[in-house]
């Protein structure tokens, strides 16, 4: 798989886990936390993978260093929800707020990279079957004891 296809799958896969969260009732108080950790994990792993990988090689690539930037930080402000959710229980005040707010977040972000870091990327004759490889290498790396 190359790398926007590999990076669009994971988007639609928690795109789908986020609306199973919502759907669960309010007393489905261990099927959101597990389903929670779930989406942390996914989430997490996706944007070491992205950063490290995908966005070296097109801001190298592209020229876009504000583009670049602004997912960097985009990135950086989902980690932190993600930690606040992990030390949290889904009984807690503002959990599944704070989970409504990452997936908020996660959609916007989802929107710009898929609009205009991708086809800018598809244009800068980026090896995108290599870089897939390596995302996806980097992600197998990346596993629950980051949880832990």
């Amino acid at each position: 798989m190359n790398a926007i296809e590999l990076l669009k799958a994971d988007h639609d896969k928690v795109k789908a886990m986020f609306e199973k969260y919502e759907g669960l009732g309010d007393r489905a108080l261990v099927a959101k936390k597990k389903l929670a950790r779930d989406l942390c994990l996914e989430l997490t792993k996706h944007a070491i993978a992205e950063e490290e990988i995908f966005y070296s090689a097109v801001r190298e690539a592209v020229g876009d260093k504000d583009m670049v930037n602004e997912a960097t930080v985009e990135h950086a402000c989902a980690k932190d929800l993600i930690a606040q959710i992990l030390s949290m229980e889904p009984s807690d005040d503002l959990y599944d707020a704070k989970v409504k707010v990452l997936s908020e977040q996660i959609e916007h972000h989802v929107e710009e990279e898929e609009k205009e870091m991708f086809p800018k990327a598809r244009k800068a004759n980026l090896d995108m079957a290599e870089l897939g490889q390596a995302i996806q290498a980097r992600k197998d790396e990346i596993g629950l004891p980051l949880l832990n």
